[in-house]
């Protein structure tokens, strides 16, 4: 596949890639809502919220499509930074998705005020089970997202620097110490 790529570094292929990495998380974190919903006992699912922001009538579809558009946003800013992250592959997909729901938590509070439909959906201030099932649903978008990447962008990680010798110096010359070693003779 050819990058297209411009002088920024922003690669085209790659960032589309991280999109569909990111739908296709988004859209298992969906499918599998009515699991966890019933596992930790919470009725806040992510779709509803979503749909029903926009939409009186149906809201599944609506709440489905723009929760796997938000995923795929962030599987596209994702591909672009993921590999500046100073974390394993594997912790890095996880780590930035937790972190955003971290940071992204304490907006329930807003959702509760103010979301359209704020009577028919469950708070979020202060629902413990809801903020342990968000986390739930972050790990597994982070782990789906960062393993779809890697696979699907390819390449192996670059291999570590190899170990410095003890006798190196930047100038090229060699250390000090090794340049005025005397090897005593009998």
């Amino acid at each position: 596949m050819v990058a297209v790529s411009n002088s920024a570094g922003f690669d085209l292929a790659r960032t589309l890639r991280g999109a569909v990495s990111g739908a296709v998380a988004a859209a298992v974190w969906a499918v599998q809502q009515p699991l966890d919903k019933w596992a930790f006992a919470s009725r806040y699912d992510d779709v509803e919220l979503l749909g029903r922001a926009v939409s009186q009538g149906s809201w599944y579809p609506v709440g489905f499509a723009i929760h796997v558009g938000n995923g795929a946003a962030f599987g596209a800013a994702y591909a672009n930074i993921q590999s500046s992250l100073p974390l394993p592959p594997a912790l890095r997909g996880p780590a930035v998705a937790l972190f955003e729901h971290l940071a992204l938590w304490p907006l329930g509070r807003v959702t509760d005020r103010v979301h359209p439909a704020r009577d028919q959906l469950p708070r979020l201030t202060g629902n413990r089970a809801a903020f342990v099932q968000a986390a739930w649903r972050h790990l597994l978008f982070g782990l789906l997202l960062g393993e779809l990447e890697r696979r699907w962008n390819g390449g192996p990680e670059p291999e570590p620097d190899p170990p410095v010798p003890a006798d190196y110096s930047s100038n090229g010359h060699g250390s000090f110490a090794h340049a005025v070693h005397v090897q005593q003779t009998d």
